[in-house]
């Protein structure tokens, strides 16, 4: 596939104009707004219900994690090989550095703050409790001192360190006890680490366990790393346990291949993913009590410097909290919905033929995910049906979608598949997956060289009346119905013949030899689709200068392209209306005189997570709707196989720019960025409007009519 990278001009945009630094945003600290954000959700309390709001605080904690495994880790590598290249807003890697502690630091206290002062508090008013082992009655901890001698403490390892024992190896996000010990035969002092199991539940939920009989009502938990901590003396019979302190490890998890030098990408990827559980440390999380000493030690034998070292207060690692959504207590939860599905509601019919009838659009969660399966449970089982080619990036376990690839192949379907093995934090999964597809006869490709394959794409072939009849699926995102349940995403099922020819093309440059690029429909990244953005911000420009009537509307999940921003930043001085819904990183500043004053960049961040890419251009009036998985982001344009599809439909256009409508003027979930790069919660006298509930409420009314019409026939 060749890139087209040489054509990624701007056009008609001076290339030294907007190149002024204080014209953006830093994408690191653009990103810590953005996670600022989620936090905010925890803060609030009448943002959600009480369960949900520990929910958020969950969120946030695993997305620092993740940060920290993936673009601080690639921000000190910058550091350490003396890179001193400025970012687009003018900043070296130090000075992120510098920066991105700060911040955490301060977001980690706000975090704290609300957690151990706010939320405790309300759960235990809600008899949901958290104890520590000491403060349990004797009888209790009888109980539990059992508990961990027949379901802990055969699983733990004591590792001394000494001059006979290497300092251990520790795997990331591996959650630890230091502990100094004295040897009460010659009073020796002596270090050991022992890791917190990974296979057990953190939380223990005493209720659960032998020996407890409350029947007050009240929930209770107690910490498992709390137990062990109690429990040390089982561990090192005849020394005494001076301390332990906790402390926890991220570590570089981003995997890095040289395809040229891998035969087999699946070996390699699985030796990756060995050797991403010990790439070097990144942050150290330590309890503010631990001492000097200790630190140096871990200090010094993890390789690490001061400034990935971070003292926090209380639990470590807090994205376990996430757990507590098992408590079976609804009253503190959103309100359960089930999902409009209409494919099974419009009627019995064939799914065939109620796509070539006409052009559907699904806006999930609102519209069931249900329907996609659907689409590939019955091409699997339908004789008519000769072949089966899909892209998969995140599909998740149990994946009801690789379970019909499985079975259109075991039908004697051709059933070619793009499994992307790169995609972060899903590898195994995916491995997973490839082997089993290719156990039943799947032609399973891996992408190809040094490009991710992000683009999510379904093509079936049918035959039909002795000529053969192609149906598309094309989303914005993952074929997974997990996702599918909490993130927003349009599909689109068609049988255009125009977009089958160019996803036709395209599955033949995945899993082929070809080097077509003359995508007539598609944008392809990493091929047109920078340039072809480009190329339709800068026609509502010349609209505007002929007809007043540039109009923009663009939601994604990121927006840091520098030539794009560039391209905005144009239109805008021609007096374009833009409108940008950018869920986190973006590195344009709106409102900014003689440069930005036309364009408006908000944020919503709800009960969902947005997840759509939506991209549309007034065109003078003849309307162009783009639908798909590319964020505007180098990445997503230069190293991905990326796929944004055109709307024809007008009555859908219409429907996709209402939805867009409905969201700028939220007025509840919505923040708005002002043009210092800061973000502030829209507050006004307006009537509330809450985009995500009212889409809830949309979707009710569809079932709600459904049965009226039923009823009246």
């Amino acid at each position: 596939m060749h890139t087209g990278n040489e054509n990624n001009t701007i056009g008609a945009i001076p290339s030294q104009d907007f190149l002024d630094t204080s014209l953006y945003v830093n994408r690191e600290l653009s990103w810590f707004c953005f996670n600022q954000r989620v936090l905010e959700e925890a803060l609030n309390p009448d943002a959600h219900p009480l369960l949900e709001r520990v929910k958020f605080i969950s969120i946030f904690s695993s997305n620092l994690d993740e940060y920290f495994m993936i673009r601080v880790a690639g921000i000190e590598d910058q550091y350490e090989a003396g890179i001193q290249d400025r970012t687009i807003d003018g900043h070296t890697p130090y000075e992120q550095l510098a920066k991105i502690r700060s911040i955490v630091l301060q977001q980690l206290r706000q975090r704290n703050e609300c957690f151990y002062h706010d939320l405790i508090p309300a759960l235990q008013r809600e008899k949901i409790e958290f104890h520590k082992v000491a403060e349990l009655s004797a009888t209790q901890q009888r109980a539990l001192s059992h508990y961990f001698r027949k379901e802990i403490f055969p699983v733990l390892t004591p590792l001394a360190f000494d001059t006979g024992h290497p300092f251990p190896f520790m795997s990331n996000l591996s959650l630890n006890l230091a502990i100094e010990l004295e040897d009460e035969e010659n009073k020796a002092l002596k270090f050991a680490r022992v890791k917190v199991p990974s296979i057990l539940p953190r939380l223990l939920r005493l209720n659960n366990i032998r020996g407890f009989h409350d029947d007050d009502g009240i929930i209770r938990f107690i910490w498992i790393e709390d137990l062990i901590e109690s429990n040390l003396a089982h561990l090192f019979p005849k020394m005494r346990i001076i301390q332990s302190h906790l402390f926890r490890l991220i570590r570089d998890a981003d995997i890095e291949i040289e395809e040229d030098e891998a035969g087999d990408l699946l070996k390699t990827i699985e030796q990756g993913l060995r050797s991403s559980r010990y790439g070097k440390v990144v942050r150290l999380d330590i309890s503010s009590e631990m001492p000097l000493s200790v630190r140096k030690l871990l200090i010094q034998n993890l390789g690490i410097a001061e400034r990935n070292m971070y003292e926090i207060d209380g639990t470590l690692g807090l994205g376990c909290l996430i757990d507590l959504l098992k408590i079976e207590r609804p009253d503190l939860k959103d309100e359960p919905f089930i999902p409009y599905n209409r494919f099974e509601e419009e009627s019995a019919a064939h799914i065939f033929s109620m796509i070539k009838a006409k052009d559907i659009l699904l806006y999930h969660p609102y519209d069931s995910f249900q329907p996609v399966v659907d689409f590939l449970n019955q091409a699997a089982l339908d004789p008519d049906v000769l072949s089966i080619k899909q892209t998969l990036y995140r599909v998740g376990s149990n994946s009801p979608i690789v379970e019909a690839l499985m079975n259109a192949a075991e039908e004697g379907k051709q059933v070619a598949v793009l499994v992307e093995l790169k995609a972060r934090f899903d590898e195994e999964n995916n491995i997973v997956w490839a082997r089993a597809l290719e156990d039943v006869g799947v032609h399973v490709v891996y992408g190809l060289p040094r490009l991710k394959t992000h683009a999510k794409l379904t093509l079936i072939v049918r035959r039909e009346q002795h000529k053969l009849k192609r149906y598309l699926h094309l989303g914005t995102g993952n074929y997974n119905p997990v996702t599918g349940k909490i993130y927003t995403d349009y599909s689109l099922f068609t049988t255009n013949e125009q977009l089958a020819n160019d996803v036709a093309e395209l599955f033949n440059a995945l899993t082929g030899y070809s080097k077509h690029t003359g995508y007539r429909k598609l944008l392809v990244s990493p091929i047109n689709t920078r340039k072809r953005i480009i190329e339709m911000i800068e026609r509502e420009a010349e609209w505007m200068c002929k007809e007043k009537s540039g109009r923009i509307i663009m939601k994604m999940n990121a927006l840091v392209d520098a030539q794009t921003i560039r391209a905005l930043y144009s239109a805008s001085c021609a007096g374009v209306r833009i409108d940008l819904i950018v869920r986190g990183i973006c590195c344009l500043k709106p409102g900014i005189v003689g440069v930005s004053e036309n364009i408006r960049v908000i944020s919503i961040i709800g009960r969902f997570l947005e997840h759509s890419r939506a991209y549309y251009f007034h065109n003078g009036g003849k309307e162009e709707l783009f639908l798909g998985s590319a964020d505007i982001m180098p990445r997503n344009l230069d190293d991905r196989v990326e796929a944004l599809f055109p709307v024809f439909d007008k009555a859908l256009i219409k429907t996709v720019t209402s939805d867009l409508d409905l969201i700028l003027r939220d007025n509840v979930k919505s923040w708005e960025m002002n043009s210092d790069g800061n973000y502030s919660l829209i507050v006004n006298d307006a009537q509330p409007v809450n985009s995500q509930a009212l889409f809830l409420s949309r979707s009710s009314q569809k079932k709600a009519s459904f049965k009226f019409n039923v009823n009246e026939l």
